[in-house]
């Protein structure tokens, strides 16, 4: 597996696009910022979607920090020679000053929200149940459940609500209406 800096990555992209960039993130952390042109196959969807991958053109694997882009890279070398690993993903590339296409409002991965609000309440319930009443404690509980729930199913209810979240919500584009000026709408 070979690493590339960000730099090498910036000035190759320049000249000629001479690879796939592909982003292993989850989705939600492929909209708070990527590299413009890069495609977004979640680690966990790259085996069923191999197919997504040009056979005609090097991969260049892209996470936050190169840690998870290291671990696909690992995983498609049995049958892919030509993976290199930009070496410290978006964080690297945001601190050389080069752009990220940035699609919400957060900076912060869905994932991360969803853990830090369950610690909340579990430390919540805890602290309630020694300071108040030991009923708090069923909060630690269901909490613990629902991440036993989410972990078995796929699905998490916490998650989907805080999609839902205005922090959460995508950019839209606002298209000048023309039509009330009498002029034409483009075509």
């Amino acid at each position: 597996m070979k690493e590339i800096l960000a730099s090498e990555l910036q000035a190759q992209n320049r000249a000629t696009r001479q690879s796939q960039w592909v982003d292993v993130r989850s989705p939600s952390e492929f909209a708070a910022g990527h590299l413009p042109g890069a495609v977004n196959i979640p680690m966990e969807q790259i085996e069923a979607r191999l197919n997504d991958l040009r056979p005609d053109l090097p991969l260049v694997l892209i996470c936050k920090s190169g840690k998870r882009a290291r671990l696909v890279a690992g995983y498609l070398q049995p049958c892919r020679q030509d993976v290199a690993v930009l070496d410290g993903g978006t964080d690297a590339w945001g601190k050389a000053g080069l752009p990220l296409v940035v699609n919400v409002k957060t900076r912060w991965a869905l994932e991360r929200q969803v853990r830090l609000a369950a610690g909340l309440l579990v430390l919540t319930g805890a602290v309630l149940a020694v300071t108040a009443n030991l009923h708090w404690l069923y909060l630690s509980g269901f909490i613990g459940l629902g991440l036993t729930f989410a972990g078995i199913t796929d699905f998490c209810p916490m998650g989907v609500l805080l999609c839902k979240m205005p922090w959460n919500s995508a950019r839209h584009c606002v298209i000048p209406d023309t039509s009330a000026k009498g002029e034409n709408p483009p075509s």
